[in-house]
C-alpha cells in the first residue's frame, strides 16, 4: 500500500511540474540559465536564513560566553596567586613577630634578666661599682628598661662582658659606653647603659553599657 501511495504521489508531482518544465524548456538558453541561477540563489538563501544563520548566531553567542568565562577564570587565577603570596607573607611575618615576642621578656622575667646581666659581668671578672635600673620608658608597643652600669676591670674583661650580654636569650642593647683609666694600672672604669625591652599589651577599653 505504501509503495503504491508513493508512486501515486510521484506521478502527481510529475504531472503538475511537467507543464512548468515544458515551458522552461521552450525558453531561450539565456533565460533557462537565469532561472537556474535564481533558483540556486533562492535555495541558498533559504538555507542561509533558516539553517546557517541560527546556528551561526548560537556559535557566536557561545564563543562570546567562552571568552567571558575565560577572562573571569584568568582574574580568579591571578587573585588566587596573590592570595597565596599574601598568606605566605603573613605566615613569615607571624614567625618574625613570634620570634621577636620570644626575645622580649614579660614583667615577671625582668628581675631574673637583670640578675643575668649582673652575673655576666661578674663571670667576666669585673667589679661592679654601679648597677641601677631606671624607670621604664613606655612606647606604643613596648617599654624600655634602662640600667645604669659602672664597672671596673681590664679591657678584655669588659669585652667579654659585652659578649656575654649579647648572647643572652633576651634582647639587651648596650649604649652610651664610656671608658677611662682606672685607679689601678691596666684597669678601666667603664660606664654604660644596658637597655632591655618588655612587651606592653594594649588594654581594650570597654564601652559604657547602654541603660
Amino acid at each position: 500500500m505504501k509503495i503504491k501511495e508513493k508512486n501515486k504521489l510521484g506521478d502527481l508531482i510529475r504531472q503538475c511540474s511537467a507543464p512548468f518544465f515544458a515551458k522552461v524548456g521552450a525558453l531561450p538558453q539565456m533565460h533557462r540559465i537565469l532561472i537556474c541561477v535564481l533558483t540556486f540563489v533562492g535555495v541558498m538563501g533559504v538555507f542561509y536564513y533558516f539553517f546557517y544563520m541560527p546556528r551561526y548566531e548560537e556559535m557566536k553567542r557561545l564563543g562570546d560566553e567562552h571568552q567571558q568565562l575565560k577572562a573571569q577564570l584568568d582574574i580568579y587565577k591571578s587573585k588566587a596567586a596573590l592570595l597565596g603570596k599574601f598568606k605566605k607573607k603573613m605566615a613569615e611575618a607571624q614567625i618574625r613577630f613570634d620570634s621577636a615576642m620570644a626575645a622580649l621578656p614579660d614583667k615577671k622575667e625582668i628581675p631574673n634578666l637583670l640578675t643575668d646581666i649582673s652575673n655576666s659581668g661578674k663571670d667576666a671578672g669585673l667589679e661592679f661599682i654601679l648597677f641601677q635600673p631606671r624607670a621604664e620608658v613606655k612606647t606604643e608597643y613596648y617599654a624600655e628598661i634602662p640600667v645604669d652600669i659602672k664597672v671596673q676591670g681590664g679591657y678584655h674583661q669588659v669585652g667579654e662582658f659585652f659578649d656575654k650580654v649579647s648572647r643572652l636569650h633576651r634582647i639587651v642593647n648596650i649604649k652610651n659606653i664610656n671608658m677611662m683609666p682606672g685607679k689601678q694600672e691596666g684597669n678601666l672604669l667603664t660606664s654604660c647603659t644596658a637597655v632591655t625591652y618588655m612587651f606592653v599589651e594594649k588594654k581594650v577599653s570597654k564601652g559604657k553599657k547602654k541603660k
